[in-house]
Formats: C-alpha cells, sequence, structure tokens
C-alpha cells in the first residue's frame, strides 16, 4: 500500500520526461491531434512553487484515448520509470471534482502537441483539504502554500480557500475535521516557515511508522484503518498478525464510545 520507492521526480524530470512522452505520442500516430492534460498533486505543486523538490509519480487527469496510455508506458519502459510514472488514479480519489477544468489555468504547449495545465494556490489548497493525508505532503504543501506567497506578498486568505472548496466541493461538509483545525491553525500562525517545518517532520515520521508497520505486518494496513494505525495513540503491542487486527478492531471501538 505503501511505497518505499528511492524513484522521484524533480521539476526537470517532469519536463523532460512529458517531453518525451510527446515524442512517443507523435510517433504512434498523435501527430496532428493535440492532447491536454490537468497537472494535479505534487506535479502541480513543483511546478508553481519552491518549496517542494521532488515527487514520487506525475498525478494529472489525462484524456482517455487508449495511444494515451500506449505512449505512457512506452516512454516508462524507454527510461526504466516506475509503473504510473505519469498516471491518472487522482480521478478516483475524493479530491476529484468534475469542476476542476474550470479552475485550473494554461501552463504551457510542449513540442506543440502537448497543453498542459495545471491547479494553483488555494484551488491546489482546497483538494490537500480534502485528503488531508499525514504520511503523505498534503498538510505540509498547504502550508508551503501559504507561506510562499505570504513571503512574496500574495497572502492568500480564508475567504479565497473558502471560495475554492465551494466551487469544487460545493460545501465544506466532506472536508475532514482535523483538515479544518489544521487550516485554522495555520491562519492563526505567526511562522509560516516554521510550522510548514515541523508539519514536514511530522509526516516523514509517520509515513516511517507505517513503512514498518508494513514490513512487520504484511497485508495488515488497509485505506480503512491507515488512519487509526497512523496515530499517536494507537498501540500495537504485540508482534502477531491477529492480534493487531484485533487491536485496531478495538481501538476503533474506543474511538467511537460517547465520551462524557
Amino acid at each position: 500500500m505503501l511505497s518505499e520507492s528511492v524513484h522521484s521526480f524533480g521539476k526537470r524530470d517532469i519536463e523532460r520526461y512529458l517531453y518525451e512522452y510527446t515524442k512517443e505520442y507523435k510517433r504512434l500516430g498523435g501527430r496532428h491531434i493535440p492532447i491536454e492534460i490537468i497537472l494535479v498533486g505534487g506535479a502541480a505543486v513543483m511546478e508553481n512553487y519552491g518549496f517542494r523538490e521532488t515527487t514520487r509519480d506525475i498525478d494529472a487527469i489525462l484524456p482517455t484515448a487508449s495511444i494515451i496510455k500506449e505512449s505512457i508506458r512506452h516512454t516508462g519502459d524507454k527510461y526504466a520509470l516506475p509503473d504510473g510514472w505519469l498516471n491518472d488514479d487522482f480521478v478516483k480519489t475524493k479530491s476529484y471534482s468534475s469542476k476542476l477544468f474550470l479552475y485550473s489555468v494554461p501552463y504551457k504547449t510542449i513540442n506543440q502537441v502537448l497543453n498542459v495545465r495545471t491547479v494553483t494556490a488555494e484551488y491546489l489548497i482546497a483538494m490537500k483539504l480534502k485528503s488531508a493525508r499525514d504520511y503523505k505532503n498534503d498538510l505540509s504543501d498547504i502550508a508551503g502554500i501559504l507561506n510562499e506567497h505570504k513571503s512574496n506578498g500574495k497572502e492568500i486568505t480564508f475567504q479565497m480557500i473558502d471560495t475554492a472548496v465551494k466551487n469544487l466541493y460545493r460545501s465544506w461538509d466532506e472536508v475532514p475535521g482535523h483538515a479544518i483545525g489544521f487550516l485554522n491553525d495555520l491562519m492563526n500562525s505567526k511562522d509560516l516557515q516554521k510550522s510548514y517545518n515541523r508539519i514536514r517532520d511530522d509526516e516523514k515520521q509517520t509515513h516511517r511508522k507505517l513503512i514498518e508497520f508494513e514490513k512487520r505486518f504484511p497485508g495488515t494496513l488497509t485505506k480503512e484503518n491507515l488512519k487509526l494505525v497512523e496515530s499517536s495513540q494507537f498501540e500495537m503491542r504485540t508482534n502477531d498478525r491477529i492480534s493487531v487486527l484485533n487491536r485496531i478492531k478495538a481501538y476503533a471501538e474506543e474511538l467511537s464510545k460517547p465520551r462524557s
């Protein structure tokens, strides 16, 4: 479920492999058919901001034509890139909104055939709030975006974020409560750079914890129990997989009990 893969993409890598992708696309017959993609996730953060140095893959909203997938596969094979190096898995996540095209902006055209759009500022924050994964870069990306805008004299206000959330998702109803509290704390932070550094360190520690858990108990970690396992209050108390599953269940029941 989690990956320790050492492969990562820097900003130059993204631009290089998207260019190589267009060459494959043209070679396979798409020379005169322009295509458009929307960069999201870490790739969008890297293309628009300076604080994020790498991403493990390139998330995008892609056309569905078979030549698109074939060009991605050929490029990956040619340069020994990991499966899914360019992928549209994002459309299956809760952060996806069919309205993203309306709020994305043109970024660049590559090799006269690939029109790249991207998502910026408050819309990236809205998407990161919707997912708010402690073991990924979601929370530090929010802090980094806010900090970079403030440092550049173009501060992002809560009203801007509120509008973005409502434009994409209609309301805040499905934004996790902890993400809303996190955002409130950030908006009141007197030192966003310090907040960013602390949050990024916390994310790295959480990711290491989950990687170690998955090594010790293969097949135990799921999307459903991940939030429980990553909690600082969760204790394994055993080396037996069945006992760990029982502990996860018991911990979930503890959390669901009404508080007096």
